[in-house]
């Protein structure tokens, strides 16, 4: 009897001819290659703009009154206690506390007019962390994955070089920051220290002290001795022991890589530098952030809490802002010198914006009627504002629009077509976006 010859994967030629012709038959492989092909020649077709996005996500929805969109002419319970300051683009206003970032408004579009309705933290952050709503009411509080994160997308589609991770999320992953159907190996890494210490170094990215060089290369040989060993059902899909093969891969390519350990080493940048983004937390990370993409990470994601302002709002943006926007200054500005800020996509929002009328403690509450959107590089036509809330700020009124709209024009600015279809490990589809129109005015 002639021996049963094989593929790589333990399945025969006979049993590829009879899929084959199944598939044919059924029109079922032809109809998926196709919709491939034509989903891949979309994106090819896409004239990128940006070869990273550095996302400042402002954790508990910011106010639009006293960030991007200060209405003077409203009533003081309304107005709040800022004044609107002057920008360096003629008609554009920000609220005082804006000052580093008001000098730089020819490098920035301010949209004004993103509304949705899911006024609670948990559907406003996955909202528009994916671009696609809650399927089912979630909770104020809840931590959902409906669909999966800008940053998994990118990570899954563009990569990065250098065995570095292509998404990262700083200090940690938001509320709907995961991967989903996507699987673990897109989830971000996380870099939860301040690199504020003079001894920041980024955990487990380097071989243990104890382990001699030479013990670490006897180790990877032994365990490529036993990769070599056919595994008891490794043909399955969703195989464990094949998942845990993928961390492992990628941690090992993280830890020798010396491109990726340069990237963390944040204290080979001078103190003059340093000290522009700001000696705290949210400013080092910001640097950090611009070493990432630097090194070639597509994805990064800042997160800064405590923007949830359901009391004593203005004495807290006081002590909030200052540091927090001459950090995203410093950060744009050190993009621009580096020759970076063309390719560099930097935006900054919250799940939402807070309510007109100000509270009996003195803040406002969750309002998801109208928010503002930052952004800067990336191709962006600076010195604008796109859309606008009513006089007293209560809806977005003019050139409506919605978080598909905002993340489509992210993903497309990256080079990723948000109107492809993906497909779940069940081989569910799914739209990525399900309406993929872009902001236009955004785009170059």
């Amino acid at each position: 009897m002639p021996a049963i010859r094989t593929n790589c994967q333990g399945m025969t030629r006979r049993d590829g001819i009879r899929l084959g012709l199944g598939g044919l038959v059924a029109g079922g492989l032809v109809g998926t290659l196709k919709a491939r092909a034509a989903a891949e020649q979309r994106t090819a077709d896409l004239a990128r703009q940006a070869d990273a996005c550095i996302l400042i996500w402002m954790d508990g929805g910011p106010s639009h009154y006293e960030t991007f969109d200060p209405k003077p002419d409203a009533p003081a319970e309304i107005r709040g206690s800022f004044a609107p300051i002057a920008t360096k683009t003629v008609g554009m206003q920000f609220s005082q506390l804006m000052t580093r970032l008001a000098a730089l408004s020819e490098d920035l579009a301010i949209v004004r007019s993103i509304r949705h309705d899911q006024g609670n933290h948990g559907a406003g952050n996955h909202y528009m962390m994916t671009g696609a709503p809650p399927r089912i009411p979630v909770g104020c509080g809840a931590f959902v994955s409906f669909h999966p994160s800008m940053g998994s997308v990118v990570s899954k589609l563009n990569g990065a070089p250098h065995g570095i991770p292509p998404y990262f999320s700083i200090p940690r992953m938001s509320r709907s920051g995961g991967p989903n159907f996507l699987g673990a190996r897109y989830a971000p890494f996380e870099v939860p220290d301040s690199p504020t210490s003079s001894s920041f170094q980024v955990r487990d990215v380097t071989i243990p002290s104890g382990l001699t060089e030479q013990r670490y290369d006897s180790r990877q040989q032994i365990k490529c001795q036993i990769d070599q060993m056919l595994r008891i059902n490794e043909q399955a899909a969703g195989d464990p022991v094949l998942a845990v093969d993928e961390f492992y891969q990628q941690g090992l390519e993280l830890v020798s890589s010396p491109a990726a350990q340069a990237a963390f080493d944040i204290h080979r940048e001078p103190d003059v530098l340093r000290d522009r983004y700001g000696r705290n937390s949210f400013g080092q990370r910001a640097l950090l952030a611009r070493r990432l993409v630097s090194a070639g990470v597509p994805f990064v994601t800042l997160y800064e809490g405590g923007w949830d302002h359901h009391e004593d709002l203005f004495n807290r943006f006081e002590e909030k802002v200052p540091p927090f926007e001459s950090a995203i200054a410093a950060l744009i500005e050190d993009l621009r010198s580096q020759g970076m800020l063309e390719r560099t996509l930097v935006v900054a929002l919250g799940e939402f914006g807070r309510t007109p009328k100000i509270n009996d403690r003195g803040g406002r509450d969750h309002w998801s009627n109208a928010m503002s959107v930052m952004f800067a590089g990336g191709g962006t036509p600076g010195g604008q504002v796109v859309g606008a809330t009513d006089r007293q700020g209560y809806a977005a009124i003019e050139r409506v629009l919605a978080p598909e709209n905002f993340v489509s024009t992210i993903y497309t600015k990256l080079g990723i077509d948000p109107g492809q279809v993906l497909y779940t490990p069940q081989g569910r589809p799914t739209h990525l976006v399900s309406d993929a129109t872009v902001i236009a005015e955004l785009m170059s």
